[in-house]
């Protein structure tokens, strides 16, 4: 199969990219930075250099391939708006390009805004900003093969530039690692290599259901995540008014737990890599 790919180079679209070559697959990345994309290069990966403003040549890389999947992301999570319309954007021309077809399409989205312990069967929130699924929904009504792969929220492993690192620099920065009020809420986690199994799986399976979760740790709680912090740091660990995260403090507050179990059955997916709190007993996340 020859899988197009947005995001090749990012932290989970890298890895489906090795593991697709592995699995056999051909695969061309669309990357900004050639130079990045050297160790891809090397092992196979052809590339489109060009960025997610330039949707003719998105459409025109979809036409190509036999499946897409669309993982890239704007880089400033704190600019979820400008982001969410960009990624509107890109996943309407890689559904035009697909239409009239069978050629599978997977897009990413995440758990935030969905109800605690969600499953696959649980519908996007309509007052999220992000707008993946919805538009990925949109596509399959018109007959395309769209569906949404939910990452956990936190994708780990070393060289994690996602949510943790992000708690990791606020608790430097502020000398205190911290949750909020009584710290009910729990966070889903998966390692980024058990993550990017999920993509190919659910491609070579034919991509029969509308949602899959890339989910291995189903809860785990925001107070352990800020204790392991803490510990590690030899810093307190606190509770904080929602303040103390500023832009943060949405994600921060919320429960961004959930079952695999679905997907696990449907395409045979089994999680093999490290557990959430075990990536982070990892000196180099402290580095």
């Amino acid at each position: 199969m020859h899988v197009f790919i947005t995001g090749a180079t990012g932290w989970v679209g890298s890895a489906i990219v090795e593991d697709l070559l592995d699995a056999g697959h051909t695969v061309t990345g669309l990357v900004r930075d050639s130079h990045k994309a050297k160790p891809l290069i090397a092992r196979g990966m052809k590339i489109v250099s060009s960025t997610l403003d330039d949707l003719g040549t998105l459409r025109a890389a979809a036409s190509a391939a036999d499946a897409v999947i669309h993982t890239a992301w704007g880089r400033d999570y704190s600019k979820i708006a400008e982001n969410s319309e960009q990624d509107r954007q890109v996943i309407n021309a890689l559904g035009a390009a697909l239409e009239g077809s069978n050629r599978p399409l997977l897009v990413t989205s995440g758990l935030l805004g969905l109800p605690a312990g969600a499953t696959e069967s649980d519908l996007p929130n309509p007052a999220s900003p992000r707008k993946s699924e919805a538009t990925a929904r949109e596509w399959a009504e018109r007959g395309v093969r769209a569906a949404t792969v939910r990452l956990a929220p936190s994708v780990h492993g070393l060289g994690d530039h996602g949510f943790v690192p992000i708690l990791i620099r606020i608790a430097k920065q502020k000398g205190v690692s911290a949750y909020i009020g009584e710290a009910q809420n729990d966070w889903a986690g998966v390692s980024r290599l058990d993550a990017a199994r999920v993509f190919r799986l659910a491609l070579e399976q034919g991509v029969t259901d509308p949602v899959y979760h890339a989910v291995a740790d189903e809860a785990v709680s925001f107070k352990a995540i800020a204790e392991r912090i803490g510990n590690r740091l030899g810093i307190p660990v606190e509770s904080r008014e929602p303040a103390h995260f500023e832009w943060f403090a949405h994600f921060a507050k919320s429960s961004m737990s959930a079952s695999s179990a679905r997907t696990r059955a449907s395409i045979g997916w089994t999680p093999q890599g490290p557990s959430l709190l075990e990536n982070l007993e990892q000196p180099g996340y402290y580095a």
